[in-house]
């Protein structure tokens, strides 16, 4: 018997989610599971989802799925702070950090889902109450940034009830391990595994002696001290701006260890996730391989043609078998190899493979279908 009763649906704003909401539609109806959405989000999609309010989609699905990007993601786990739903991020668009499958995968993740083949990450959160009493989660970052026209971020750093040091900075923040590889790297700080269980408090752009990032544990206690010689600072949850901090207050942090969990199917580590799309010196994405080595094989029990760099997977080709005519999906490269011609490479070869099988070819990719249009030579294949 299937896990999944009912599934939960969250849009990316404004990148065109159609595809993977008919797919996830259309999966639903034959195996008998419900299909939510927010109201204003499935508005602008003709689909049979059920329109529900935030509360009813997260009292009732027992999944929930996001469509978009990381910040898609990072709203989705918010939404689920506390309770054992798990997430499955699905990438559309550009490539993404935090969700798991692309789209031409999606069917199959669910079915795996459904049938309990997958693994569950817990993500580690962190709340603060805001000067107006609001309170805010956050699952990359808290961070108190000077605003353009006054002075510094002057904080000061207590663990434990005592001062520990005063950063003058930019900004200051305070990162969970997920957050690790976003605001928080940029600033200088270490890249964490999100399955350790701490926070990360960095200083950007550091105008004070001291300019190190803190490693905490989750049972510590935090507070960042607005100095009396700061400026009027920004809070930023997330990357989107929720108060104003003046100095004199005091912004305690609580962390959430456990706040919410995220699907993964092990096809790839944080640490390979995290090398690509952070261009780690050293990797393959570094620059240090020749583009004239790349190899494409086919890889039929993925239905995607790779492109392989160093061994490493540059980029897919996905593609959809019918019979004896074979349709092209979708062209993706990793933007840490862009501007190589691997797309080109990839296109060309699966034309060629076609050519060899006598295939016929359904160029629903757009850019097999440019890449066509270009290459007039190879259109014997359509």
């Amino acid at each position: 018997m299937g896990m999944i009763k009912v599934v939960g649906l969250v849009l990316h704003p404004r990148r065109d989610c159609g595809s993977a909401v008919d797919t996830i539609v259309s999966w639903a109806a034959s195996r008998g599971v419900t299909v939510l959405g927010l109201p204003d989000e499935i508005d602008r999609i003709d689909c049979s989802a059920e329109a529900v309010s935030v509360e009813e989609m997260v009292d009732r699905a027992g999944l929930l799925v996001s469509l978009g990007g990381d910040g898609t993601m990072l709203r989705t786990m918010r939404l689920v702070e506390g309770r054992k739903t798990p997430v499955l991020g699905v990438n559309v668009g550009r490539l993404g950090f935090l969700a798991e499958v692309d789209l031409p995968e999606l069917k199959d993740a669910l079915s795996a889902i459904d049938d309990h083949r997958y693994t569950v990450e817990t993500r580690t959160a962190v709340r603060t109450t805001l000067p107006d009493g609001r309170s805010v989660t956050a699952f990359n970052d808290i961070a108190l940034v000077r605003v353009p026209g006054h002075g510094l971020a002057a904080v000061g750093i207590r663990v434990e009830g005592r001062r520990f040091v005063n950063y003058a900075a930019d900004a200051v923040l305070v990162s969970t391990p997920t957050g690790s590889t976003a605001y928080s790297f940029s600033a200088g700080g270490p890249i964490v595994s999100p399955n350790v269980e701490g926070l990360i408090v960095s200083a950007a752009a550091a105008h004070s002696s001291f300019n190190r990032s803190l490693v905490l544990d989750t049972s510590e206690h935090l507070c960042l001290d607005v100095l009396s010689t700061s400026g009027r600072l920004a809070i930023e949850v997330d990357g989107i701006i929720e108060g104003y901090a003046e100095p004199g207050a005091a912004i305690e942090i609580e962390p959430l260890p456990a706040a919410a969990q995220v699907i993964r199917f092990g096809t790839t580590s944080f640490y390979e996730r995290a090398r690509r799309k952070l261009r780690v010196e050293g990797s393959a994405q570094a620059g240090d391989w020749n583009a004239e080595d790349a190899i494409v094989v086919d890889s039929f029990e993925r239905d995607r043609y790779e492109i392989l760099l160093g061994g490493e997977v540059a980029g897919v080709l996905h593609y959809r078998r019918h019979g004896d005519r074979v349709e092209l999906l979708h062209t993706e490269v990793d933007q840490a190899f862009s501007g190589r011609g691997l797309a080109g490479r990839l296109a060309a070869a699966a034309l060629a493979d076609a050519r060899s099988r006598s295939t016929p070819v359904t160029a629903t990719c757009p850019f097999v279908a440019g890449y066509l249009e270009r290459h007039p030579e190879e259109i014997d294949v359509e």
